[in-house]
């Protein structure tokens, strides 16, 4: 089985509790207005790489990185459910937390049969559309005021009265060819900032 990926991160600390691997799917049927990665829309930008394969990119990841967990998101992780069901189930039952994020609410993915095992294999789910008129960026991990956590097992239950008072992370990296790479939630304008500062700059020409 196989997933059309935009790619993954064998170790962050800002998408979700913990150290984590992160897996960012290709491919989104909400397209919400406004979205920070428009670029992960189409399935034809993606790469195509095998459940297995990632899988043993995350045990070497637990094994190195001493992760607790992955983060699953996009693109819209709902919509290749059955692929990534599969590998949460893996996940899993290698003693892994997982975390999925989703436009789709989760009222209506409860209702879906192809949703039902990546929903039974999910500790965390955010859910709900980013809007851009609700922009919020006062919890950790999400955009927009409307969007929710769904504990839906007791790993992460602890966290529930704290998120409130957690501010969101941003992650940067240099890459051996100088791309420069930035995960995490921030504003466009904080972005524009970060990128004009003249110390970043001369980081980059380093």
């Amino acid at each position: 089985m196989e997933l059309i990926i935009h790619r993954y991160l064998p170790l962050t600390t800002v998408e979700g509790p913990g150290k984590r691997f992160c897996l960012w799917v290709q491919g989104c049927s909400i397209r919400c207005e406004g979205c920070g990665v428009p670029w992960t829309w189409s399935r034809k930008n993606g790469r195509t790489i095998g459940v297995e394969e990632l899988f043993h990119e995350i045990k070497k990841s637990k094994e190195e990185n001493g992760i607790e967990g992955v983060t699953f998101l996009g693109g819209e992780p709902f919509d290749q459910a059955e692929a990534l069901g599969k590998l949460a189930r893996m996940v899993k039952n290698f003693g892994l937390t997982v975390m999925t994020f989703s436009g789709y609410r989760y009222e209506d993915l409860k209702n879906r049969e192809a949703c039902q095992d990546l929903l039974a294999a999910t500790d965390l789910l955010i859910d709900g559309p980013f809007v851009k008129e609700k922009l919020d960026l006062s919890r950790p991990w999400v955009g927009s005021s409307n969007q929710r956590y769904h504990f839906l097992t007791s790993a992460y239950k602890y966290l529930e009265n704290e998120l409130p008072g957690t501010g969101n992370k941003i992650e940067i990296r240099i890459l051996e060819d100088g791309t420069v790479s930035v995960n995490g939630m921030a504003t466009q304008q904080t972005l524009n900032e970060l990128f004009d500062a003249s110390e970043f700059k001369k980081i980059k020409a380093k």
